[in-house]
């Protein structure tokens, strides 16, 4: 009897329609892959990949509401099976570093060659990490993230040194970015103004900078929040 191919589970979530079906189609020619949903924000993300559980989510960072960095804090706090490849038109070595950091297994730039994204799409279901061309187990990822935190640790830049925020945190950060006072993230998050203000000062510790102007601008240039959903905040 001829022994049935076990196809790799991937979910898409992107925003962008003409992009995601982009990938979807590419990964349909490969007999080992099967796409089996896709979603075109966050919050749509997280719950379909709750309930079909696949082995791997391809997420954009900069998604409408829930972001992917967001995404993959809160699959890993809910210790999800499903492993997180970030596919993001953001180039930046510090935010690939955050990446893993946060929990993702691998992040890709969006101008990456078809057959090299099959090939960490496959890598990253056989449980490595991948970041910069290199492919790593858990202790060697560790080892490299733990030099990296030496070296930049000295640069003395903004949000070289980082630490992965929590999902509270991300969520102050959205709110901060999108001009909001601490009374106002306070009713929307539905915690005390204090509450707010220790997340405001544990964020800014945590990404390097000094003041909410400078966070806005790190979460902005990173992608963590949408300019158009800054301006429909303020206008509301």
């Amino acid at each position: 009897m001829k022994k049935t191919m076990q196809k790799i589970t991937i979910i898409i979530v992107d925003d962008h329609p003409l992009f995601r079906q982009g990938v979807v189609d590419a990964l349909s020619l490969e007999p080992d892959i099967d796409v089996i949903a896709t979603a075109s924000d966050g919050e749509e993300g997280l719950a379909t990949i709750g309930k079909l559980k696949p082995q791997l989510a391809i997420v954009d960072i900069n998604l409408p509401g829930m972001n992917g960095q967001q995404l993959v804090h809160r699959l890993i706090e809910e210790k999800s099976p499903t492993r997180v490849l970030l596919l993001t038109a953001y180039n930046d070595k510090v935010q690939k570093l955050q990446a893993l950091r946060a929990g993702a297994a691998a992040y890709c730039t969006k101008d990456i060659q078809p057959e090299k994204l099959m090939q960490c799409i496959r890598l990253v279901a056989k449980g490595e990490y991948l970041i910069d061309g290199l492919h790593l187990d858990r202790v060697a990822l560790h080892s490299y993230l733990d030099s990296k935190d030496d070296s930049s640790s000295r640069s003395g830049e903004p949000g070289q040194h980082f630490h992965p925020l929590s999902v509270r945190e991300m969520d102050v950060l959205t709110c901060v970015t999108q001009g909001m006072s601490n009374k106002e993230i306070a009713r929307k998050l539905n915690i005390s103004q204090q509450t707010v203000k220790n997340h405001v000062t544990s964020l800014l510790r945590k990404i390097g900078v000094e003041d909410r102007t400078q966070a806005a601008l790190y979460a902005l240039r990173h992608g963590w929040v949408r300019l158009d959903q800054a301006d429909r905040t303020s206008q509301e």
